[in-house]
Parts: C-alpha cells; structure tokens; sequence
C-alpha cells in the first residue's frame, strides 16, 4: 500500500472503471455507469484528485503487471482508496457525529481479490491515514443493496448512523451513511494496542 503518484493515473483510471460497476446496485445501466466513470473517475479526474491537498489517494498492487493495470512501481494495481478531509457537502451526511471528520470517498478491489485480505489491509492503512489527519470520525456512502460492501464496513468498525442519495447518471441512488470512530484508534495506539 502507497499513495498514488501522477504516474499511476492510467492505471488508476482503469481500475476505477473496472471496480465502480461492482458497487452498482443490478438496476443501473451500462448508460449510467459510463457517464459516472467518465465525469468522476478518469485520468483528468485522477489528477485533479491527486493535487488537492484535502485529499489521499492510496493504491495496492500486486507486485506485478503490464500495460494499463501497472502502477508507478510497475505492479499491477489491485485496489484503491481515497480519503477527503473537510466537513461533508451531502446535507444527508450531515448525520456524521463528531467533528473534525474525513470522508472515505472511494474503497474498491478487483473482484478476483475479494476474500484475499487485500480489502483489510487496505482498509487498516486507510484508517490510519486518516487517524493522522486528526479527524475524529471516518464516513462512508455504501448504496443500501450492497450487502457485501455493508459487511465489510461492519466488520471494520463502521455503524450506520443515516441514509443520503447518490447520482449514478441521471439517477439518485440510496445510500446508507456510516460512521466509524477514529479516536479511539490513536488512543489504542498509544498504548500499543492494535485497533
């Protein structure tokens, strides 16, 4: 696990398309889908994410690959997160209950790595960098028929704390909004107790 580089942006982008539809409830088009990708989850998109200090873009990789799915270092690039500080734009989100927070924006492995242990080591190093931040809280947007992704959040400390609506092309997804405590992460750590 690193944070992203530019030199990674292909790779990135590539992932994106191929992990966002995973997340998609069975409804939404392939219409919807590629509109979502492409206004949210280029290369251009990428960028700009990658030069705005309010956020960190991590990547996994499996320690080899080629072509669009090699990274920076030359793996192949297996799953992402992105972190964004600030207080939440959704009027929905405004259910987060402590201040200062940090939103987990993004949270995706390919499927071949589902049940690898890649998703929590990934989500570990998220956590944490989001405990450096200072933010008291991490939130989440999951859509409410994805249970898998639900589970997972479960198991990783997050509770449901509200709903919000997501636009996935020209249609409002539910969403539900989870919480998870980043205080008493430090805290554990400074005792020298793994959260």
């Amino acid at each position: 696990m690193r944070a992203a580089e530019p030199s990674d942006l292909r790779a990135l982008a590539a992932l994106a398309a191929e992990t966002f539809p995973l997340a998609c409830p069975p409804h939404v088009t392939a219409e919807s889908v590629a509109a979502f990708v492409e206004a949210n989850l280029s290369e251009a998109r990428f960028a700009d994410y990658l030069a705005d200090s309010e956020r960190a873009v991590l990547v996994a990789g499996s320690g080899s690959g080629s072509g669009s799915a090699a990274g920076a270092s030359g793996d192949a690039l297996v799953g992402y997160a992105m972190l964004v500080a600030g207080e939440p734009v959704d009027a929905h989100a405004a259910a987060v209950t402590q201040r200062p927070t940090i939103e987990l924006s993004k949270f995706y492995t390919r499927s071949v790595q589902h049940g690898s242990g890649l998703a929590a080591s990934l989500m570990q190093v998220a956590l944490e960098v989001a405990a450096a931040t200072g933010a008291a809280t991490c939130w989440l947007g999951v859509n409410q028929l994805n249970a898998r992704a639900i589970r997972f959040y479960e198991r990783h400390g997050f509770t449901k704390i509200g709903e919000k609506r997501f636009l996935v092309g020209d249609r409002l997804e539910h969403d539900f909004v989870f919480e998870r405590d980043l205080v008493g992460d430090a805290a554990a750590a400074a005792e020298g107790d793994p959260a």
